[in-house]
């Protein structure tokens, strides 16, 4: 079987990201300097031979989507909520110093990295699961609709994106910068090789 390749990436900057607030499933459009971000992106992969893409529902990875599908010339952009950031229920629009002061123990729990979601979010494996079949479906639809070769781009979000990779490689990524970006190469199912290539 042909091995596809699926270049994952962070959406660009938002406001909130900015002022350091949660965005989770919280719809935040992109800053200016996300737009030129995204445009950067897009010349960065213009080379990488991507006939498809892909993003989250979010506004802030759809915006940056729509830019990078137009840049390579692309069809038009597909969405998919399976590639969404993870929920963060009651952190959503606070700053890490406005969760730990609300929700001390919460964010206590949330710190100590027991699993715990804040109230309200959405489980890590919940959101690891998505994310696997998003990326593996968005990978069979390129095997039928592309057989001999082409690959695609995901854009999706910096938590979500670093969930799925620990559950590929085992480590957790660093925090993420907008426009973050990561090579998967899949054969049929299976995840064979992850590479987090140079900030665009």
């Amino acid at each position: 079987m042909i091995r596809r390749t699926i270049y994952l990436a962070r959406h660009g900057e938002t406001p909130w990201n900015k002022e350091g607030r949660w965005q989770g499933h919280t719809d935040v459009a992109l800053n200016e300097e996300g737009r030129l971000q995204a445009h950067a992106l897009g010349r960065a992969l213009v080379a990488r031979g991507i006939v498809r893409a892909h993003a989250s529902d979010l506004l802030r990875a759809r915006e940056t989507g729509e830019i990078i599908a137009t840049l390579l010339g692309l069809p038009p952009l597909a969405t998919d909520p399976g590639l969404r950031e993870r929920g963060f229920g009651v952190f959503e629009g606070l700053t890490r110093e406005e969760s730990e002061a609300r929700f001390p123990e919460a964010w206590a729990l949330y710190k100590a990295g027991a699993g715990d979601s804040p109230p309200g979010g959405e489980p890590r494996e919940e959101v690891v699961a998505r994310m696997r079949a998003s990326v593996q479906a968005l990978a069979q639809a390129l095997r039928a609709r592309h057989p001999e070769a082409g690959a695609a781009l995901a854009i999706s979000h910096g938590g979500a994106m670093r969930l799925l990779v620990k559950s590929i490689t085992g480590e957790l990524p660093p925090p993420l910068e907008n426009g973050a970006i990561f090579r998967l190469d899949l054969d049929g199912a299976e995840f064979v090789h992850v590479e987090r290539l140079p900030q665009p």
